[in-house]
């Protein structure tokens, strides 16, 4: 699978549980303990809403602060859902994968980047979930493929600080667990 279809079916994985979102629910608590469900999916949609001035060669000084704060307004998965259509575009439109994209730590590929979008949209789907009893199980290739990939980067990810916040082995735990979980595998933690 290429990343731009990947990209796709990741934020498909995260919109079907947006589309979930009770009116009541918006307050709930998630895995992500400093988020409630209202400030994990603006998290995404930021995340998302970044895609396609990145992917068309905007630096982040360009971008400025307009995606700071609330994106979701009174109609949270209306935004969420244009913050959606926007980024898949974006993709679905990219001459290439190779193309830089400016990203706060440097110039990297763009389907480096669109897989990081992925993995977090991914990640957040089974987060949003949990805090609204949503279908938990992902699609089983894309768990898979953001696993992998993921290992691949996590040490490189240590080191650089990636995330804008140290993140710990618990972090690659989470990954591996959601690929066992999404297997039918018994939840294992290595160590």
């Amino acid at each position: 699978m290429d990343v731009v279809e990947l990209f796709g079916r990741a934020c498909g994985e995260f919109d079907r549980r947006v589309a979930m979102v009770q009116p009541d629910q918006w307050g709930h608590f998630t895995p992500c303990s400093e988020w409630d469900v209202r400030a994990l999916v603006n998290h995404v949609t930021v995340e998302d809403l970044w895609v396609p001035p990145l992917l068309e060669g905007s630096t982040i000084e360009q971008v400025g602060d307009r995606l700071d704060g609330d994106q979701l307004g009174d109609e949270p998965q209306a935004a969420w859902r244009r913050a959606f259509t926007a980024a898949t575009d974006a993709a679905a439109s990219l001459e290439s994968v190779d193309t830089a994209v400016h990203v706060s730590r440097g110039d990297i590929p763009a389907g480096d980047y669109l897989m990081e979008v992925a993995a977090d949209n991914l990640v957040h789907s089974w987060d949003l979930a949990i805090a609204v009893g949503a279908d938990t199980e992902l699609d089983p290739e894309l768990v898979q493929v953001v696993a992998d990939w993921f290992v691949g980067v996590a040490e490189v990810w240590l080191v650089l600080n990636v995330m804008g916040y140290p993140i710990s082995l618990s972090e690659a735990v989470i990954i591996e667990s959601l690929t066992q979980a999404v297997r039918g595998a018994a939840f294992a933690v290595p160590g």
